[in-house]
C-alpha cells in the first residue's frame, strides 16, 4: 500500500510539474511578450533556462543513467531560486500594478512554484539511493513517466523522420544538453555572478 502511495506521489509530482513548471510559465511568457511586460518576459526567460534541467533529466532516465535522478534532484532548487534570486527583478515586478491579471497571475505562481519545488525536493530525496542501485521499487516509479513520454515520442519521431527513437539515443542527447547546461551554469557563476551579483540585466 506504502509502494502504491509513493508511485501515486510521484505521478502527481510529474502531473503538478507539467501543469506549473512548463505548460503555465510557457502561457504566461507568450502573454507577456503581447503586453509587452519586459521584466516579466526577463524573469520567464531566465526560468525557462533552468528549468531546461528537468527535460534533460527524463532524458536520462528514459535512458536508464543514475544521474538523471541527481539532476532530477537538483532540479526543483534551481528553479525557485532562479524566479526569487534576482534583486533588480524582484523590485521592478514589486512595482507593477497588481490589479492587472498578468501581474497578479505570475506573482501567484512564484508562489506555486515555490511549494513545488519544497514538495518535489522533499520527495526526489527518495531517488538519491537510486544513483547507487535502481532496481529498487521506488526507482521504478521515478522511471514510469519518462519511458511514458519515451513512448509518445518514439512514434512521433517515427511518424515525423522514419527513424528509431531509442532510449540510447535519448540518454545521448540527455548527456549533451547537460554538458551544454553545465558549461552555461559555470560560465554565469565564475564570469557573470562576480561582476553582476543578483542583477538580472540582460541575463
Amino acid at each position: 500500500m506504502a509502494e502504491i502511495s509513493f508511485r501515486t506521489l510521484v505521478w502527481l509530482t510529474y502531473k503538478l510539474g507539467a501543469t506549473f513548471a512548463f505548460g503555465l510559465p510557457l502561457i504566461l511568457l507568450i502573454w507577456a511578450s503581447i503586453k509587452k511586460e519586459y521584466s516579466i518576459v526577463r524573469l520567464l526567460s531566465i526560468y525557462w533556462k533552468v528549468a531546461s534541467l528537468i527535460p534533460i533529466s527524463i532524458l536520462l532516465l528514459t535512458g536508464d543513467r543514475s544521474i538523471g535522478h541527481l539532476t532530477s534532484f537538483a532540479a526543483p532548487f534551481l528553479l525557485v531560486t532562479s524566479i526569487w534570486f534576482w534583486v533588480d527583478l524582484n523590485e521592478e515586478l514589486r512595482d507593477l500594478p497588481h490589479w492587472k491579471p498578468l501581474n497578479f497571475i505570475v506573482k501567484v505562481w512564484r508562489w506555486i512554484i515555490s511549494f513545488f519545488g519544497v514538495i518535489y525536493l522533499s520527495l526526489s530525496f527518495s531517488s538519491l539511493s537510486c544513483i547507487q542501485s535502481l532496481s529498487n521499487q521506488s526507482c521504478n516509479a521515478w522511471k514510469e513517466a519518462p519511458i511514458k513520454s519515451h513512448i509518445m515520442l518514439k512514434g512521433l519521431f517515427n511518424f515525423l523522420f522514419g527513424a528509431n527513437w531509442t532510449e540510447s539515443l535519448a540518454a545521448f542527447l540527455g548527456y549533451l544538453a547537460l554538458i551544454a547546461y553545465l558549461v552555461g551554469l559555470l560560465q554565469w557563476l565564475l564570469v557573470r555572478f562576480p561582476k553582476q551579483g543578483r542583477i538580472a540585466g540582460g541575463f
